[in-house]
């Protein structure tokens, strides 16, 4: 059987587990990217299976039920964060004071445009603001640094896709990744411009990346601890959870990943002050 770019395929050595999309094909070859993990691979044509429609809305129904969960987990911790940010700004609701915020800013690098596509609908449902710029991997350590200087983001994101290969090496070695020391390096890029943690908070890595390595090298969180598959909106719910934590307070690691749909088998990190500041009096335009 004969597949073209952007066909969507199931593999029969892994029973079907992952959904992924056709990228490219290469004679007997095809080289894929998974649909809702941030997972790249390549499979001889004779393993792959056409996913049909009947069970292709299937797996979508199940993904957004999975999704819609991990929106509602954040959208519980987020009026939570609200109504403490509105007892702390009235002195405990003895005073009526009109306050405002000052949001941070998210620079969301991904290598994938349609993975990109998904994230800034889900800002954007968050109500954050974002500036979203589709890389391929190789090119984000060569491009990160003009980026920062354009955009002057708080936070930064850079995702895309990735693979370890237990017969390239060990789980130590680089080498055995598919697009690792691109994250690692832009990671290292943009830790010049910023080297605060706290001032810039950077989540990088995407499916089995090498996460050691990603937070030696400057990362507050990364993937993927277990080398493990992550969503493709997972380092979106961490950007969130950041930018929404008020600054004089530290987002622990666990209470970053919580919303996740990956959860502490995909991701990592370090403690991290969130970046959300709070004034007043806010002063209606007259």
């Amino acid at each position: 059987m004969s597949y073209s770019k952007g066909d969507l395929v199931t593999r029969y050595s892994y029973q079907h587990d992952i959904l992924f999309r056709v990228s490219s094909v290469k004679k007997e070859l095809v080289d894929l990217v998974g649909e809702e993990v941030r997972l790249k691979a390549d499979s001889p044509i004779d393993d792959l299976k056409l996913v049909e429609e009947r069970e292709l809305q299937k797996r979508r129904q199940q993904g957004k039920e999975s999704e819609e969960f991990s929106y509602r987990l954040f959208r519980q911790d987020y009026q939570l964060l609200k109504e403490k940010r509105q007892y702390q700004a009235t002195d405990g609701f003895i005073h009526e004071a009109s306050y405002f915020q000052l949001p941070a800013k998210v620079l969301h690098i991904d290598g994938d445009a349609m993975y990109l596509k998904k994230c800034i609908e889900l800002y954007q449902r968050i109500g954050l603001q974002v500036h979203g710029v589709h890389l391929y991997e190789r090119d984000m350590p060569v491009r990160i640094t003009e980026l920062i200087e354009k955009i002057q983001p708080n936070i930064i994101v850079i995702t895309g896709h990735d693979a370890f290969s237990k017969n390239k090496g060990e789980k130590q070695d680089l080498r055995a990744y598919r697009n690792s020391r691109y994250f690692i390096e832009a990671v290292r890029e943009a830790r010049r411009t910023n080297p605060n943690l706290d001032q810039l908070v950077i989540f990088a890595g995407a499916c089995q990346s090498h996460f050691e390595l990603l937070v030696r090298a400057g990362a507050n969180f990364a993937s993927s601890p277990f080398r493990v598959n992550i969503h493709a909106l997972d380092p979106v719910y961490i950007a969130a959870k950041v930018a929404y934590t008020p600054f004089m307070e530290k987002v622990s690691v666990w209470d970053a990943i919580r919303t996740t749909l990956t959860g502490d088998k995909g991701m990592g990190g370090v403690e991290t002050r969130g970046l959300l500041r709070t004034g007043l009096p806010y002063m209606e335009e007259t």
